[in-house]
């Protein structure tokens, strides 16, 4: 088109020259000027070209630097995670609203996020978690002043002189030699040698003596021990006294009442005494039918008694839930416009735990399982606050379940109720939420 224009200018030319007495330029002429002029313009296009190439260039370098920057992958997924050292790694997706969880192994406690979530950004949330090793002798389970070893996944105990066990928690037994030497002055073969009159008492009994060969030998009944140096007088031995140290180390798991030549365990109100006669077992009130709960309640034992309870469904405005079980609260349908019903919780269950005075920890208490997954992230979180976030958390087993672990004993007698969440969630929206309410009764008593 350019070229175009310039032949006519110089066709246009020529009635000018004529006008003014001159010449029209030859056809040779004009030929020779349009290649000129055809040639400035092909030197004009090629520098234009020439710039559109080094402009484009600069544009990819600056899309590439930008790219690097902000540590986008330039298939539009977050750059993949590596896995912390002693743990394993679930999900695979990096695309923007999947989570990836971690587990540590066994030994191991995670430190910082569980999970972490590739982001519109396409950067992961959170900080990069670790796994390090737990400490087996924090709770100091060597009993008796016993001393604790730390190992990978497990302890040992180096007890002290007298204890042995595990934990340090039996006693070394101990002889007693009960025999006192008198002269004779009639030498004889054997004879029975009857002891002076002395105050006797159920505590307190006379001891057996043989004449042998011109020594005398004095014993006494089981349970009993020679009274200092009178040889002629048995003394009870107590041996609720004698094995008072440390709670693993007695005779008895609760209370030793000592008796003439011997002991007897005894239980607080609510346990019996096994066959063993040392330990106490619960009473189930519940299945014996020593309780006064009524038709509509629920008998749940506990150590050392009872609870009479009644699960009702929760009653929130625009939002009505069905029994569907005695311990579990379905949502009804919600309708299109109620947006406070769709954000309720699904379902609602309870569940409820009888648990010891200072029971050990880390300990797992109770697991939460998705039957299926809807959606492509679940999400476990414990709600509450006080005691229950001291005590417990929440931390993810597999893919599908969560789990309520006790990070730190307990001391009863207490009530605790704890509420674990499930949520299922796809590219960030709820698709649901299920809540478990495990409540439980701490004892007053180690057991």
């Amino acid at each position: 088109m350019i070229w175009t224009h310039a032949a006519i200018v110089f066709l246009c030319l020529c009635p000018i020259h004529a006008a003014f007495g001159q010449d029209c330029p030859s056809r040779q002429d004009m030929q020779s000027s349009l290649k000129q002029v055809q040639k400035l313009l092909s030197t004009h296009e090629a520098a234009y070209r020439q710039s559109l190439r080094t402009l484009r260039k600069k544009l990819t370098l600056l899309q590439n630097t930008a790219t690097k920057q902000t540590g986008k992958a330039n298939n539009g997924t977050c750059l993949k995670l590596d896995t912390p050292a002693n743990s394993r790694k679930l999900g695979k997706a990096q695309t923007p609203g999947h989570e990836v969880h971690f587990l540590c192994d066994a030994g191991y406690e995670l430190v910082g996020a569980e999970s972490r979530t590739c982001q519109e950004s396409l950067t992961w949330s959170g900080q990069q978690p670790t796994c390090r090793d737990i400490n087996e002798c924090a709770s100091s389970p060597c009993l008796n002043g016993g001393t604790c070893v730390d190992e990978v996944n497990q302890f040992s105990c180096t007890c002290t002189k007298g204890w042995a066990g595990a934990t340090c928690q039996s006693p070394v037994p101990t002889f007693f030699v009960t025999m006192t030497n008198t002269s004779s002055a009639t030498p004889s073969a054997a004879a029975a040698i009857s002891p002076p009159a002395v105050t006797v008492g159920p505590f307190v009994r006379p001891s057996h003596c043989t004449h042998v060969q011109g020594t005398t030998h004095c014993t006494c009944d089981p349970g009993y021990t020679i009274s200092g140096r009178d040889s002629t007088t048995c003394k009870d031995i107590d041996e609720c006294e004698l094995f008072h140290m440390g709670q693993a180390g007695r005779l008895c798991l609760h209370a030793c009442v000592n008796t003439p030549g011997g002991y007897r365990c005894t239980c607080p109100a609510g346990y019996n005494v096994t066959r063993d006669g040392r330990n106490c077992k619960d009473i189930d009130e519940c299945a014996t039918r020593q309780n006064n709960c009524t038709r509509d309640q629920m008998c749940i034992n506990t150590y050392g008694g009872f609870q009479c309870l009644r699960v009702d469904c929760p009653r929130i405005r625009n939002v009505t839930y069905s029994k569907t079980s005695p311990l579990r609260c379905e949502r009804n349908p919600c309708s299109v416009d109620n947006k406070v019903c769709s954000q309720a919780p699904n379902s609602i269950s309870h569940h409820y735990l009888s648990v010891v005075s200072n029971l050990s920890a880390p300990r797992t208490m109770f697991r939460v399982s998705a039957l299926r997954l809807l959606g492509d992230t679940l999400r476990f979180s414990l709600l509450g606050r006080g005691q229950v976030r001291r005590h417990f958390t929440v931390q993810r087993s597999d893919r599908q379940t969560g789990q309520l672990v006790l990070g730190s004993p307990v001391q009863g007698p207490a009530t605790l109720e704890a509420e674990v969440e499930m949520t299922e969630l796809e590219k960030g929206v709820q698709l649901g939420r299920y809540i478990t309410k495990i409540t439980m009764f701490i004892s007053h008593y180690e057991f």
